[in-house]
C-alpha cells in the first residue's frame, strides 16, 4: 500500500457537486493499493499512521499523534499513487490491484483505523472526485508498507 499523508485544518470530498465527506484538523490520507497487498499492510499503514508524531506540540515541534489529538482522518482511494512512469510517456498502473481487491483493501484500511478509536471519513470508491484542503505547514508524508516491512 502506498499513502499520501497531509496534515489538513479542512478537507472534503465532493462527487457530482456534492460534498460527501469532510473533516476539520486531521489527516488526509490518499490511499492506493497494490496487487501483493492485503489486510497485514491495512492493519501495519493504519498503526503507522495514527501514532506519527507530526501534529505540533505545544513548542510548535513535530511531536503529538493524530491518537493523541482526537483528530479525524478523511481517507481517498487513489491507484494513481501505483504509477509506474519509468517507461514511456503514459503511466502503467499495472502493479494497481483490481477494483473489487482494492476496494476490499480500502474498506479494510479504514476499519483499521476505526479500530484504534480514530473517526473516519471516506471518499467513493471508483467515483470521479474533487478533493480540497487546507495543508497544514505544509505537511505531506509519503508511506509505502514495502518500506515499513510487511507482517
Amino acid at each position: 500500500m502506498r499513502a499520501v499523508i497531509q496534515l489538513v485544518s479542512r478537507a472534503a470530498v465532493d462527487v457530482d457537486g456534492e460534498t460527501i465527506s469532510s473533516i476539520d484538523n486531521g489527516l488526509l490520507v490518499l490511499l492506493g493499493v497494490a496487487q501483493d497487498d492485503g489486510r497485514g499492510q491495512a492493519r501495519l499503514l493504519a498503526e503507522k499512521i495514527a501514532n506519527l508524531r507530526i501534529f505540533p506540540d505545544g513548542e510548535g515541534r513535530m511531536n503529538v499523534s493524530l491518537l493523541d489529538k482526537g483528530y479525524a482522518m478523511l481517507v481517498v482511494s487513489q491507484f494513481t499513487l501505483l504509477a509506474d512512469c519509468r517507461k514511456g510517456r503514459r503511466p502503467s498502473y499495472n502493479h494497481a490491484a483490481p477494483p473489487t481487491a482494492a476496494n476490499s483493501l480500502y474498506e479494510a484500511f479504514m476499519d483499521e483505523v476505526r479500530a484504534l478509536g480514530i473517526t473516519v471519513h471516506g471518499g467513493r470508491f471508483q467515483a470521479m472526485m474533487r478533493v480540497s484542503l487546507c495543508n497544514e505547514g505544509p505537511v505531506t508524508i509519503v508511506l509505502d508498507t514495502d518500506q515499513l516491512g510487511r507482517r
